[in-house]
């Protein structure tokens, strides 16, 4: 989709990170664009207009930032008036095909993992010579990668289901999918509405890279008629990647199907849990299906660190470790996290996005010791674990407060709570399985309150 914006009277639905990125590169196009945004402290070197004032017939064209209501007033209104209505991640890449149209898009989605994972696959790129660059839901938005001074070889898209939701045009040499599970239920409406965005996503893909241990995608794969590999932890059939004792194979991107070849070793993954094996094997094969090397892959992974809040371990006292998850936003994430650890104290509440808490209270309660709540929809927690496993304590946090410095007060609140229960050999760990913006700015805010709170009450002690 190549569009001559010039003199396009544009409305940019959103005054976030994305809207502000289009904005400015549609007035650098010629556009006459009209940010919008109804959160009356958006920042933006823009005017910001209030939505009441808007009468979209005005204009030729629509914008939609990620996670605007898809029955906003203003997109129906579009809609009914036979507007186009277009989003960041194509412009994009109408852009792209003009000023860079030998650069190639890897993309990715999932649930859980996704940052992890593109990260880690402009890691395995940028090791074997390419100048590749991770982008979309992490770092630079892809329309700033796109028009960077300097035309990257690669871009390794990060891709929410509120972007695949509004994308038709981006076309992709290799996507992946690393996993399934309920989250932003209240914004899809349904979990098969959800697994329909995330799915999407190979509608515009040559190849398919698949998670093998997850049903919902194994299921829906079969409706993927290009060509496809899987990955699992288990041993690699010909055309998977896998796991071999302690080593990572791969049978997809071989000369020889009936052959193997090693990609790293188990010990090369830190940490070496089960999910962060996954994201390396999914990242090794996007990388391998760039025709990157076995060894420049491994050396990749060997100097690779997740990114923080995502089990970032805060302290170690005493013999009770301090964990920060709060990256993981959902009850998927948070049972991995859970899993990972023998006797938790665990620390959730947030925003729920309509999730279902029973499903994760089942899987992880003989892991954990008591819970501490914080938040919007603690009771949905509450709820499922006095049905499912009433005999393990709760305490409330119920400090009320304002989002910035007073949530280190509702911070101390938790750690004084967890202090109360633990002994050696126990995990602390802060893994919400819930959205952050109820009572923080951001999961990063409320991972670095929950870390100044320890450092200040437990650290001190020791």
């Amino acid at each position: 989709m190549l569009l001559n914006w010039e003199s396009k009277r544009v409305l940019v639905l959103g005054a976030g990170v994305t809207g502000n990125a289009v904005a400015k590169t549609l007035i650098s196009n010629g556009a006459l664009v009209d940010l919008v945004d109804e959160n009356s402290n958006a920042h933006s070197a823009f005017s910001i207009l209030n939505p009441k004032n808007i009468k979209v017939s005005d204009y030729s064209a629509v914008v939609v930032s990620p996670g605007w209501p898809r029955n906003h007033p203003l997109i129906l209104e579009a809609f009914a008036a036979g507007i186009e209505i277009h989003n960041e991640i194509d412009i994009a890449w109408g852009i792209a095909q003009e000023i860079c149209p030998n650069q190639k898009w890897l993309a990715l989605t999932g649930t859980n993992g996704k940052t992890t994972t593109v990260e880690m696959t402009a890691a395995m790129l940028q090791r074997a010579g390419f100048n590749a660059v991770a982008c979309g839901n992490v770092g630079n938005t892809v329309i700033e990668a796109v028009t960077h001074n300097e035309a990257f070889d690669f871009l390794i898209l990060e891709l929410s289901s509120f972007q695949l939701h509004w994308m038709k045009e981006a076309r992709f040499i290799c996507a992946a999918i690393l996993n399934i599970a309920d989250d932003h239920l209240d914004w899809h409406g349904s979990f098969e509405k959800y697994c329909d965005a995330k799915f999407s996503i190979l509608d515009r893909a040559e190849y398919a890279i698949l998670n093998g241990e997850d049903s919902e995608i194994v299921l829906r794969a079969n409706g993927f008629h290009g060509p496809k590999s899987f990955f699992s932890l288990g041993t690699p059939a010909p055309g998977e990647l896998g796991v071999v004792e302690d080593l990572l194979v791969d049978r997809a991107f071989v000369s020889d199907p009936n052959e193997a070849s090693m990609i790293a070793a188990l010990k090369d993954i830190q940490p070496t849990l089960p999910h962060s094996v996954l994201n390396a094997l999914a990242a090794a094969a996007l990388a391998r299906s760039v025709h990157v090397s076995y060894a420049d892959i491994q050396s990749a992974l060997i100097d690779f660190h997740p990114g923080r809040h995502r089990i970032e371990s805060i302290l170690n006292s005493d013999g009770v470790s301090w964990i920060d998850d709060s990256k993981a936003t959902n009850p998927h994430a948070a049972s991995a996290s859970i899993m990972s650890h023998l006797s938790v104290v665990w620390i959730a509440g947030g925003l729920a996005k309509g999730a279902d808490m029973d499903w994760l209270v089942e899987r992880t309660k003989n892991r954990i010791k008591a819970v501490i709540l914080i938040g919007q929809d603690q009771k949905l927690i509450e709820s499922a674990l006095l049905k499912i496993a009433p005999a393990i304590p709760i305490v409330k946090i119920d400090i009320e407060h304002t989002k910035g410095e007073s949530s280190n007060l509702l911070m101390e609140g938790v750690v004084k709570a967890a202090q109360k229960f633990v002994v050696s050999g126990d995990t602390v760990l802060l893994a919400p399985a819930c959205a952050s913006m109820d009572q923080f700015i951001s999961y990063a805010d409320r991972g670095d309150r929950f870390a100044a709170a320890v450092r200040k009450l437990v650290a001190d002690e020791a």
